[in-house]
């Protein structure tokens, strides 16, 4: 098992002292993550159907298996792959693999922290294997745009030795607990053209609830229809606002960075307990993104003169409809990610910035020296 610890700065003199200031500030690059015991098992997610990281996946396990003599766990789909079950040589190695099946076999306790190997997509996916506690999650930059993966391969092994021998930098991905409620379930059920099938949900009064953990936002959005979404929005039992237009986006800070940036909303650092609320293609001049505590409680319901249906989406999957009387309930989970970091928080975060979006990067202008001004 694994812990965090923290390191506080000393205090910052007797007006720190004051009600309308703390007594010390936490460092975000503090926190670290250090071994109660030593590591004996990783689950290894591979991005399915990327030719491109076979290589890479393979060279990893067989370093965690032979080298480390880590008991190693793989989603029983990457192992049908017929680029890996054809592989003779390699197939010695993956008999000794413990495999699982999606939403069918709870690995919860079973592992000590995850090494992903992809894109972004990766680590969200290994978000939604969780719905509680998360191990630790390192994440090999292999896929296209990379803002959550800030390892490269090229060092795996020195990288994933310094991991297993603990006192890694760490950063704590808040999710949002996201619960659907849906009326006259059993007239509304039915599977759409993906095949999504709720599969974590129970009866409570009549209606049919759902749960979700997610990482990075919840999309409310018009689907297919012509007409405007008009969605009511409540925070902590108060109305606050009615959205008309594309669609509403509640972000976590990681979020901050994907569709919400898109639609034009600031960007968080990881670090920050917030929610962020925001509009997409609002029709109101007016209607800015805004940032709300990440203790509130908020409620999405469709309004009752809405002339069509709204869809949900939770980080890009378990696309739903939202009908009359569905609501959908959102606040900040208890139970975080735990993001290994390549260097810090703040470094790590303004490398991805830098790098992956380009921020504030421009020509810089020609120094002029006094000799030169007129």
């Amino acid at each position: 098992m694994y812990s965090f610890r923290t390191i506080i700065l000393p205090s910052l003199g007797p007006e720190a002292l004051s009600p309308l200031s703390p007594s010390h500030i936490q460092d975000p690059a503090s926190q670290r993550l250090t071994w109660n015991k030593p590591p004996q098992s990783v689950l290894v997610i591979k991005k399915i159907q990327d030719a491109s990281l076979l290589q890479p996946f393979k060279e990893l396990c067989v370093f965690l298996t032979k080298v480390k003599n880590m008991i190693v766990y793989v989603e029983k789909k990457v192992l049908e792959d017929p680029a890996i079950s054809g592989d003779e040589n390699f197939g010695a190695i993956t008999k000794n693999f413990c495999t699982f099946r999606e939403d069918l076999d709870d690995i919860s306790n079973l592992v000590d922290f995850i090494i992903c190997l992809g894109g972004d997509g990766t680590l969200l996916y290994a978000s939604s294997l969780f719905q509680e506690s998360v191990p630790p999650v390192m994440a090999f930059h292999l896929g296209s745009l990379g803002f959550l993966t800030p390892f490269k391969f090229e060092t795996y092994q020195s990288q994933v030795t310094q991991v297993i021998e603990g006192n890694a930098a760490i950063v704590l991905r808040s999710r949002l607990k996201v619960r659907v409620f849906k009326e006259n379930w059993e007239k509304k059920a039915r599977v759409d053209d993906m095949g999504i099938i709720l599969t974590n949900g129970d009866v409570d009064c009549g209606r049919k609830v759902a749960q979700y953990q997610v990482l990075n936002e919840v999309v409310v959005d018009r689907g297919p229809s012509s007409y405007l979404s008009n969605v009511d929005l409540f925070l902590d039992g108060h109305l606050i606002t009615t959205v008309q237009g594309d669609g509403v986006i509640v972000s976590t800070p990681t979020g901050s960075t994907a569709y919400a940036v898109a639609a034009g909303a600031s960007m968080i650092h990881p670090n920050v307990p917030a929610i962020m609320i925001t509009p997409i293609c609002p029709h109101s001049l007016s209607f800015r993104p805004i940032v709300v505590p990440a203790g509130v409680e908020l409620k999405i319901m469709l309004s009752c003169d809405a002339r069509n249906t709204a869809w949900v989406s939770f980080d890009g999957r378990k696309r739903q409809e939202i009908c009359h009387g569905d609501s959908i309930t959102i606040t900040t989970s208890c139970f975080p990610v735990p993001s290994i970091c390549f260097r810090d928080p703040v470094n790590d975060w303004f490398e991805s910035l830098a790098q992956c979006l380009h921020w504030n990067v421009r020509k810089k202008q020609n120094y002029i020296s006094s000799e030169d001004e007129f």
